[in-house]
C-alpha cells in the first residue's frame, strides 16, 4: 500500500515517539523529510539524524529532551493533500508569537517562516512547531 502523505507521516512518528519517550524514530527515506528534517536540527527541535545505505533507505531521527520532557511540544500538519495551503511572505503565519516556527516550502527549497519573510518569498506552508 502506498503512502498517501508522506509529511504527515513523519511528523506522526515524531510525535508518537516523543509521547512514548522514545530516544529515536525510524521511517522510510525521502528527499522531502529530509528537507524538513534539515530545518528542524538548525532550528534545535532534533539532535540529528542519519539515513542508511540500503537499497530501500530509511531516517533515522534522534529526538531531543530537555529535563525529561519533549523539546517539540506541539508539532501539526498546515498544507496536505486535499488543502494546500499557499501563502505570500507577508501572509506566512508567526507560531505563538514568533515562539514557534512554520516550515515553508518555497521555491528556493525548504525553510522557516523567518527565512521566507526576510527573503521577501512565500510559498506552501507545510507544519508549525512549538
Amino acid at each position: 500500500m502506498t503512502m498517501q502523505d508522506p509529511i504527515a507521516d513523519l511528523l506522526t512518528r515524531v510525535r508518537n515517539a516523543q509521547m512514548a519517550g522514545h530516544v529515536t524514530v525510524q521511517m522510510p527515506n525521502s528527499k522531502g523529510k529530509r528537507a524538513i528534517l534539515d530545518v528542524l536540527q538548525s532550528e534545535g527541535f532534533i539532535l540529528g539524524y542519519s539515513v542508511s545505505d540500503e537499497v530501500k533507505s530509511n531516517i533515522t531521527v534522534e529526538l531531543k529532551y530537555h529535563n525529561g520532557s519533549p523539546v517539540i511540544e506541539e508539532i501539526s500538519r498546515v498544507s496536505r493533500p486535499g488543502l494546500r495551503i499557499y501563502k505570500e511572505s507577508n501572509d506566512i503565519p508567526k507560531v505563538r508569537g514568533g515562539l514557534g516556527v512554520a516550515i515553508v516550502s518555497t521555491n528556493k527549497g525548504v525553510m522557516t517562516d523567518k527565512n521566507a519573510r526576510s527573503q521577501g518569498i512565500g510559498g506552501e506552508v507545510l507544519c508549525t512547531v512549538f
